[in-house]
């Protein structure tokens, strides 16, 4: 990324990798600030207020009594103590019986971790330091095959979709056998759905399945209808705060199947959310590019005109002069026809990201893929013939899942 005519920018000792991970560095920090001042702004006025009106009440409360403000206070403490074991005024379930604990390790596996359930002996937080280590990468694991399979059936019935618009138009003809002399049949041999459309179906997926959700949390947990969906985005996206917590109450009516429904609606909104957040990384990693890619051709091009300003009435050389009038969507159109690579302005799918945008991660992937698998992949596989590298990781199988699809039968 070094600038032409000499000169030596911020970004030009740097690799791409490097550079992009330092921007994402910097807009995350840009980012997290700009959220601590809108939650601050938001929450901290709403904090201030119920601590005042605590204070007064804790004030009136004891000189209506005549109780001294310091064994209130200490009588307060324990009740906090017995609260985080999960004593509370109301009649709530036991957390730790058989049904109890198992919404808590359910908690722990998914990584959720409401935290209104942790374990108080030194066994058992020995025994999760274990327990929580095995599960949560099994789990991981579990994620990483259900977005496989997502993606199989995603790619397989976009490309379908996309075959029959094409018949459609008159450009494929009707009999699905391959024939080696039409270009038109071959040519979809490379195609591949374009991520903007992925992430759209999840996003419609991920919206549809919360939809119904707080809809049944609304009418049994007794919550606003804004709320459960608030729950549902915490619980999917594994934050999991805790201040709202489904299946807590003692009795629910048809209890056995609101238990099964909620596990059902969870363990579905996790894996969706997480296929969803996978393919928005790579939407992000797009965005990198093109940011990396404007940085550097502006100051490339505040390089060129110093020099430019120098040399006015020295006759240029012919490929400088030539450099000068190139723009930056004739640089792109020069790049999409020496590597396939799209324009800016276009939708660019899975294969052209993914094999524009390689980074040193993969050959990590492809050598624990291969002590994984026991043996080493073949070079001559489809995956390699299609430009798609193997590896292991939500992004990696995303790209060995969309290049084994898109392959014609």
């Amino acid at each position: 990324m070094a600038c032409r005519g000499g000169c030596c920018c911020s970004l030009g000792s740097l690799n791409e990798d490097n550079a992009r991970f330092l921007l994402l560095a910097v807009l995350i920090v840009i980012y997290l600030l700009c959220g601590a001042a809108v939650f601050s702004a938001l929450e901290h006025p709403k904090e201030k207020q119920i601590k005042e009106k605590w204070v007064q009440r804790f004030e009136n409360f004891a000189l209506k009594y005549n109780l001294n403000k310091i064994e209130l206070e200490n009588f307060l403490r324990d009740y906090e103590e017995a609260s985080v074991a999960g004593i509370r005024v109301d009649s709530i379930r036991p957390r730790w019986d058989f049904t109890g604990a198992f919404y808590f390790v359910g908690t722990v596996v998914s990584t959720i971790g409401f935290g209104m359930t942790t374990p108080a002996t030194i066994g058992g937080k020995t025994f999760l330091i274990f327990y929580g280590l095995i599960g949560c990468a099994a789990t991981i694991l579990f994620f990483n095959l259900f977005l496989e399979r997502l993606i199989t059936v995603l790619a397989y019935i976009l490309k379908s979709c996309y075959e029959r618009q094409r018949r459609r138009k008159g450009v494929l003809p009707y009999d699905n056998r391959r024939s080696s002399s039409n270009s038109e049949v071959d040519s979809l041999s490379g195609w591949k759905p374009s991520v903007y459309y992925v992430m759209f179906i999840l996003c419609m997926a991920a919206i549809l399945i919360s939809c119904c959700a707080s809809a049944m949390y609304m009418t049994i947990e007794g919550w606003s209808y804004f709320d459960s969906l608030y729950f549902c985005f915490v619980a999917f996206s594994t934050i999991g705060f805790g201040d709202l917590v489904s299946s807590q109450n003692m009795n629910y009516k048809n209890q056995g199947l609101y238990r099964f429904g909620n596990f059902m609606f969870i363990l579905m909104g996790v894996c969706c959310i997480y296929s969803l957040f996978n393919v928005i990384s790579i939407v992000i990693k797009q965005l990198l590019n093109w940011i990396l890619k404007k940085l550097e051709f502006c100051c490339c091009h505040h390089c060129q005109q110093k020099v430019f300003r120098s040399r006015r009435n020295v006759v240029m050389p012919g490929h400088i002069r030539s450099r000068r009038n190139i723009s930056i969507e004739t640089d792109m159109i020069n790049d999409s026809e020496t590597d396939g690579r799209r324009m800016s302005g276009e939708m660019i799918s899975m294969k052209d990201f993914l094999a524009a945008n390689k980074v040193s991660l993969a050959i990590m992937q492809k050598q624990l893929s291969e002590a994984a698998n026991g043996y080493p992949r073949q070079s001559g596989s489809s995956a390699r013939h299609n430009g798609f590298s193997g590896g292991v990781g939500a992004l990696a199988i995303m790209n060995n899942r969309l290049a084994e699809t898109s392959v014609d039968r």
